[in-house]
């Protein structure tokens, strides 16, 4: 996934979210786990990151070029205020994404039961019980877990550019968080955790804000 490295911290025990930052390469460059980073966060939706966005850290960030400064002073951390997630939008088919390559999550067979809107923040593909998920596109697996009230198994990923996909629902998850993804492969099996009946709730959000996945994938 291309998009800023997280390597620095504005203020001991503060880190600054970057354009294309995931809350994965945070935790990795503070020497953190990824759990740990979300629980002193508050965080339980890690595709709402937003650039801008001051996060807690406690572990070092990578070394970066010796100075002749004095040892660093301690700076207390502001407690950090939780960010209210943008409303959806619908956006047309943008230049920034022209270098994804977009492909449908599920079977092109499923039907679409429930379409883009501000409440469900993505659409739902009909299916059954282990039909097979696939990646969108190109990425790394961001998170891959069930602790997201309501969602269920979820995979989020990322590919670049801000942009992020979520897959909720799934019945079993067939990758794990940090490792990367082809369009195409298989990352999960089609369920119906935290849902009525057997389906793929799917997403793409764009600097943290859902858009309508029907403008970016490509017609079937």
């Amino acid at each position: 996934m291309t998009g800023g490295k997280a390597t620095t911290s504005s203020a001991t025990g503060t880190y600054v979210v970057k354009p294309g930052d995931t809350l994965y390469q945070i935790a990795q460059a503070h020497s953190m786990t990824y759990a740990d980073l979300a629980r002193i966060n508050n965080i339980t939706d890690p595709s709402q990151l937003k650039p801008g966005q001051v996060l807690r850290v406690t572990g070092k960030a990578a070394p970066a070029a010796s100075t002749s400064a004095g040892p660093a002073q301690t700076i207390p951390v502001t407690p950090v205020q939780p960010v209210t997630p943008a409303e959806p939008v619908d956006v047309p088919r943008a230049s920034d994404a022209a270098t994804i390559n977009w492909g449908w999550p599920a079977s092109t067979s499923g039907k679409i039961i429930q379409d883009f809107n501000a409440n469900t923040k993505g659409i739902d593909i009909s299916g059954a019980i282990g039909d097979p998920v696939y990646a969108a596109a190109d990425g790394d697996v961001m998170y891959a877990g069930n602790g997201v009230r309501g969602l269920g198994n979820l995979i989020l990923l990322g590919h670049g550019n801000s942009f992020v996909t979520a897959y909720a629902h799934n019945h079993e998850l067939k990758v794990k968080t940090g490792q990367k993804v082809k369009k195409g492969d298989q990352i999960a099996t089609l369920g119906q955790t935290d849902t009525s009946s057997p389906r793929l709730h799917f997403e793409i959000r764009r600097g943290g804000t859902p858009v309508n996945p029907m403008s970016y994938l490509p017609k079937r």
